[in-house]
């Protein structure tokens, strides 16, 4: 039987049977599947392939956030398709690894920044042609998105536990950071930004979360989907 898999989570006793009314991929039920002390919330897949849409990727992401209340899981990668022996052997074999990871987002939540500035509007369009102003911006968004990205470490200190940063990932965008944080300190977390927006009025900052820690799990199955997503 084809298993679609939702996330790992430990503490198998917090983990109670997923309400009626929570739905996976495709409107499949949800089940746990309890090995040894950790949790895998599944659902049957009998399909070739998972299609990859809209309402798919939100049940997804509903199943993973339903635990999320009562314990920290790790998402797995939206489409991972296995089967109950190929999961066991893979928690057997990666039991350490997904432990260590476990235990560092223990009690933590993901928040995401994405910070905007306007590169373009600080260059001096005076003297230079279309390419070299796009060139001087490029430039001059790479510099700031680096002093942006140090700046902004520098107001969570000791608020984030980990972080995941990319700097300037398009024209406006440039700093997109996750961060892991403890459950006790969104709301620190939330000021301590509220207080950088102050600091800096040319910023313009995009805040979420909490979500479960998408950015921090980095587990996936070793061997491709063999139904593959379309």
């Amino acid at each position: 039987m084809k298993l679609y898999v939702y996330c790992l989570a430990e503490n198998t006793e917090d983990i109670g049977p997923p309400a009626d009314t929570l739905k996976g991929i495709s409107g499949a039920p949800v089940d746990v599947l309890q090995v040894e002390r950790l949790s895998l919330l599944v659902s049957e897949f009998n399909d070739e392939k998972v299609v990859v849409n809209r309402d798919n990727a939100l049940a997804h992401a509903a199943v993973v956030a339903s635990v999320l209340n009562q314990t920290t899981p790790l998402p797995f990668r939206f489409g991972t398709v296995s089967d109950e022996q190929r999961l066991r052997s893979y928690l057997a074999s990666h039991r350490q690894a997904l432990e260590a990871k476990l235990e560092h987002v223990r009690g933590a939540v993901e928040m995401s920044v994405k910070i905007i500035w306007d590169a373009e509007a600080n260059v001096d369009s005076s003297a230079d042609g279309p390419g070299a102003r796009f060139l001087r911006a490029k430039q001059l968004r790479a510099a700031r998105g680096k002093e942006v990205a140090d700046w902004l470490r520098e107001q969570l200190e000791s608020i984030a536990k980990d972080e995941q940063l990319s700097l300037s990932p398009t024209e406006k965008l440039i700093v997109a950071a996750a961060h892991l944080v403890d459950r006790g300190l969104v709301t620190e977390y939330r000021g301590r930004l509220a207080k950088a927006r102050e600091m800096r009025p040319e910023l313009h900052f995009l805040i979420s979360g909490p979500w479960p820690p998408y950015s921090f799990a980095n587990i996936d199955l070793e061997f491709k989907t063999r139904f593959g997503v379309s």
